[in-house]
């Protein structure tokens, strides 16, 4: 539906008070609307970020989807698709930056949003491996195996040669339940102990492993499990 005077005004209030106010106080469905605007500049914006949201819940899980599966929502196309991937895209840069200004062991709280903005609404099973040099300093963050929904294939030795080709000293391991249950499987603990006895015998020390979700997180070194 093209938008008349009333759209107009009505993007101009809500563009003023985003700037304004604290933008951390704006709604999910505010927020997505007024990003929307710059994708699709003569709709109304508002019933589709309604649509959305209604769909995936939440801002997050609506930034995490794949561009399939937006463009089933009435109104958005390939440009509207583009921009929600690329503020998704934006915002793991920018956890990815707030872990490489420090060493990563003095940042644990960044480290598990930066996990879960990259795995935390993934669909399907996930696993990354953050990798680090001798002061602990991130050198690269890759994803390991291919998973389904509740199925995740990660190979030791694969993960090992890896670290050795980008000279770590060290690696954290991170992968995410979709089901929102952090708890580990006991494949999960095989896996894990696995990897650190092929990275032990060859001086690359195992940090931690993070299982992560939308909204909890479990580490199997805190568990005891590692």
């Amino acid at each position: 539906m093209a938008g008349g005077d009333d759209s107009k005004g009505h993007r101009a209030r809500l563009r003023a008070r985003f700037l304004a106010d604290d933008s951390a106080a704006t709604p999910d469905y505010e927020l997505l609307e007024l990003l929307l605007f710059y994708a699709l500049p003569r709709v109304d914006t508002k019933p589709i970020a309604k649509a959305l949201m209604a769909r995936y819940g939440s801002l997050a899980a609506v930034l995490a989807a794949p561009a399939d599966d937006l463009r089933k929502t009435e109104g958005i196309g390939d440009g509207a698709a583009a921009l929600l991937k690329a503020v998704r895209a934006a915002g793991i840069h920018l956890a990815r930056e707030n872990i490489t200004q420090r060493p990563v062991l003095d940042s644990g709280a960044r480290v598990i949003d930066y996990c879960r903005a990259t795995l935390g609404h993934g669909e399907s099973e996930g696993f990354r491996v953050l990798f680090l040099d001798t002061k602990n300093a991130l050198i690269a963050d890759e994803a390991q195996g291919e998973g389904t929904v509740n199925r995740l294939a990660v190979f030791p030795r694969e993960v090992v040669k890896r670290a050795l080709d980008l000279g770590a000293s060290a690696i954290i391991l991170a992968h995410n339940h979709p089901s929102g249950d952090t708890t580990p499987s006991a494949a999960d603990i095989e896996t894990t102990k696995a990897i650190v006895e092929a990275a032990a015998a060859l001086g690359i020390a195992v940090h931690d492993h993070i299982i992560i979700s939308r909204s909890h997180h479990t580490s199997l070194k805190t568990a005891g499990l590692m």
